[in-house]
């Protein structure tokens, strides 16, 4: 997950904390406790209890906790075992695992950019 330098924990909302407001951050958000408001940021990780309302925009979003809001990521969204979504999903891979509750609709777009392109035989010939 931290592969990149600029993928550093920048923000982190702990389990005895409740905020409300709007957020951007570079980097990974991190919340443990109660979230009211959009969150925009690189990644963006709820922990097991956290509980988010509002609308998530990042590269990729990890749902731990409950969140009443659409999600949109453009790389992946996981929905943990612990997790739930009621709202709608934007993304290039979705994940639910087992006990994982999602209750929204999805768009999972195609990644283009792993598309092979494979030359037709009449001008492999040429």
């Amino acid at each position: 997950m931290f592969t990149n330098k600029n993928n550093k924990l920048e923000a982190l909302i702990g389990p005895n904390s409740d905020f409300k407001g709007d957020i951007t951050t570079q980097g990974t958000f991190r919340i443990d406790g109660s979230f009211t408001g959009n969150i925009v940021a690189d990644w963006v990780i709820l922990g097991d209890n956290a509980s988010i309302k509002g609308d998530i925009s990042a590269r990729s979003v990890i749902i731990g906790g409950k969140v009443v809001g659409n999600v949109k990521a453009e790389e992946l969204v996981e929905i943990k075992n612990t997790g739930q979504l009621a709202g709608d999903i934007s993304t290039r891979k979705l994940s639910v695992a087992e006990g994982g509750v999602f209750e929204g609709r999805s768009l999972v777009q195609k990644d283009e950019s792993k598309i092979v392109d494979f030359p037709s035989k009449e001008s492999a010939g040429s």
